[in-house]
């Protein structure tokens, strides 16, 4: 009996969920592939061109989930998942975001290569929930 109320439960948390999402109408996009700046040998900028148009009257804000891929000149490949927040004014239907990261198994040891960038997934809800992200 536990069990189906256990499951009724997170049914209905999910239902919520996803009823309050497509109620609120907002949603961001990526304006483009991400930009990645090498800064030096391990130290990159990785910026977010965010497309927020739906947010444009009232303003909102949300994550970036990503995931890095990179390499090692000694041929080593690694994957990090990585995050960052941004902000969508009022009235304004695009911003950018900017995350610092360091790439190397050791101290600036080696120079690394990113391979790739893989946005997996942008949130988006009001601005005063951003804010607290």
């Amino acid at each position: 009996m536990k069990l189906i109320h256990a499951s009724l439960t997170v049914l209905i948390a999910i239902a919520f969920g996803a009823g309050a999402s497509a109620m609120s109408g907002r949603s961001a996009s990526l304006a483009q592939d991400p930009v990645v700046m090498r800064l030096n040998k391990d130290e990159f900028r990785i910026a977010f061109a965010i497309n927020g148009e739906s947010c444009a009257p009232n303003g909102c804000g949300g994550v970036i989930h990503y995931r890095v891929n990179w390499r090692t000149t000694d041929g080593l490949s690694h994957s990090d998942q990585k995050r960052v927040a941004y902000s969508i004014l009022p009235r304004v239907a695009q911003t950018i975001a900017v995350d610092r990261q360091y790439f190397d198994t050791a101290e600036s040891a080696h120079t690394t290569e990113i391979v790739n960038v893989i946005v997996d997934q942008i949130t988006c809800g009001r601005a005063e929930e951003a804010r607290t992200l």
